[in-house]
């Protein structure tokens, strides 16, 4: 029997104050559960393929700096895992420093190497010639500040808080409005329902070859299935073969889309389904033209059983 949201173990990418457990607490309906903060996205993947975590939430892209490779092809690599639920959370960032640290003080600043992109021209702006210092999690840099490991941190205010610091400047983001989207991952079961609005994600493998990613995506448009997102990633195997990463309208419940990836099946060297869930980013999915919907879809099916059945 599966676990109840409120008995579930949910691993995420930590240490306490990122985005990723604000995201996490959204992303809950229900209290309760445990909660257990990683060091890394694979960390907080991998305790989920082990058992010792019911699901993860790990960001996915972001709206400025764009993908986070280690969630992408952490979930094209190893045991199968399923998105269950995308939540997309604003970020604002501000910067920390341990009580009485003046702005003149601060010769580091440490953060996530995404954060640390988003606010490089503020960060010039206010700490001309400032040395970045990557770390693993916005959350592992405040905590980094309050070790006196270095002088100033890119964080959550959150972070700030739970860390004991004081904030120097707000909102050090170079866009406002910044968006990242996390996803909530598990291992292979029950899918969620589709809902009428719902995304699929993909991992597909080409190979070597004219005209293979066009193939992908002739499976897609002759459905008239809109892509979301489509990025490559190289399969480290080989120059020349590389994996796509995408998501599509739709559930995989759905006529079309299901015999979409059969296709996809055919004509790629591999496809990893991710998963079916309820779209998140507050838009809807284009209209299905008629002759793409499941009664299209059904009753061609019976016209062509007719035909294999009578042979005319």
């Amino acid at each position: 029997m599966p676990p109840t949201p409120s008995s579930m173990r949910f691993a995420y990418l930590g240490p306490e104050g990122t985005f990723a457990e604000a995201a996490l607490s959204r992303a809950i309906a229900t209290p309760g559960g445990r909660r257990d903060p990683q060091p890394s996205v694979a960390a907080a993947l991998a305790a989920v393929r082990s058992g010792d975590a019911d699901a993860a939430l790990v960001p996915l892209e972001n709206s400025v700096e764009g993908s986070v490779p280690a969630t992408m092809d952490g979930l094209a690599d190893g045991d199968p895992l399923l998105i269950t639920r995308e939540v997309y959370l604003e970020v604002a960032f501000v910067l920390a420093v341990r009580p009485g640290t003046a702005l003149a003080d601060v010769r580091s600043v440490a953060s996530h190497p995404h954060a640390l992109a988003q606010t490089s021209g503020r960060l010039a702006g206010l700490l001309p010639g400032i040395r970045p210092v990557p770390s693993s999690s916005t959350a592992a840099a405040a905590a980094a500040v309050a070790a006196g490991e270095v002088d100033a941190a890119v964080c959550a205010a959150i972070a700030a808080e739970r860390y004991g610091l004081e904030v120097l400047a707000d909102d050090v983001a170079d866009t406002a409005g910044a968006v990242t989207r996390f996803v909530l991952v598990q291992p292979p079961g029950l899918l969620p329902a589709p809902t009428g609005n719902d995304k699929t994600s993909l991992t597909v493998v080409v190979g070597d070859r004219t005209g293979a990613l066009l193939d992908v995506l002739r499976e897609f448009a002759v459905r008239d299935i809109s892509l979301t997102r489509l990025e490559s990633r190289p399969t480290r195997q080989r120059l020349g073969v590389y994996s796509f990463s995408l998501d599509c309208e739709g559930h995989v419940a759905d006529s079309r889309v299901g015999e979409a990836l059969a296709a996809l099946h055919r004509v790629c060297d591999d496809v990893r389904f991710l998963g079916s869930y309820a779209r998140a980013d507050g838009r809807e999915n284009r209209a299905v033209p008629a002759g793409s919907s499941d009664a299209a879809f059904a009753e061609a099916g019976e016209w062509l059983a007719g035909v294999r059945a009578s042979g005319s």
